[in-house]
């Protein structure tokens, strides 16, 4: 890492972080929606491939979020921020970042398990890294679920966060990750 922390993240770090939260919205809306369909039709296939797709885009794009934040440093806390709250942050940033990486592979992992293999955009298929197991298979749901809603509740938690401190500190967090708000 840098030897210096900048006042605010830069154009990269920024990119990479809406990117990935707007697939990371898509990705579990359409989780939401496409498993409330009933039976097995062309929609709820194509609904899930795109579900894939997107969880495939969104590792790729996490790993690259990972190893440019490895090595950029990312801004101090605002100055006056209490230590819990820096404290509190930092757990919370760690946690999304394996939840970024996990969330995607534990879906890989459940629907080779389920014996379909993921074949990205239709074109790429990935490889298959265990056969298809009915109590895998169950296990890795249940984990690929409960980990969304785990995620889900933690980026409620960080919009929150973000929304006190502008609103309610006015210390400038929030205008570190959003560029009009300079």
């Amino acid at each position: 890492m840098r030897s210096t922390t900048p006042a605010r993240y830069g154009a990269t770090a920024i990119g990479l972080h809406w990117i990935v939260a707007l697939l990371i919205f898509a990705a579990f809306g359409l989780g939401l929606y496409m498993t409330d369909i009933p039976g097995f039709t062309p929609t709820k296939l194509k609904l899930y491939s795109w579900h894939k797709w997107l969880g495939v885009t969104v590792f790729a794009l996490a790993v690259l979020r990972v190893l440019w934040r490895l090595t950029h440093a990312a801004p101090a806390p605002v100055a006056g921020m209490p230590a819990w709250q820096a404290g509190a942050a930092k757990a919370a940033h760690g946690l999304l970042y394996l939840l970024i990486l996990v969330v995607p592979v534990t879906g890989y992992l459940y629907s080779l398990a389920a014996g379909v293999p993921v074949v990205y955009l239709g074109l790429w298929p990935l490889p298959t890294l265990i056969e298809p197991n009915d109590a895998l298979k169950e296990t890795l749901k249940f984990a690929h679920v409960w980990l969304n809603y785990l995620m889900a509740a933690l980026v409620v938690l960080h919009a929150a966060a973000a929304l006190k401190h502008q609103w309610l500190d006015r210390d400038g967090t929030l205008g570190r990750m959003l560029p009009f708000l300079r």
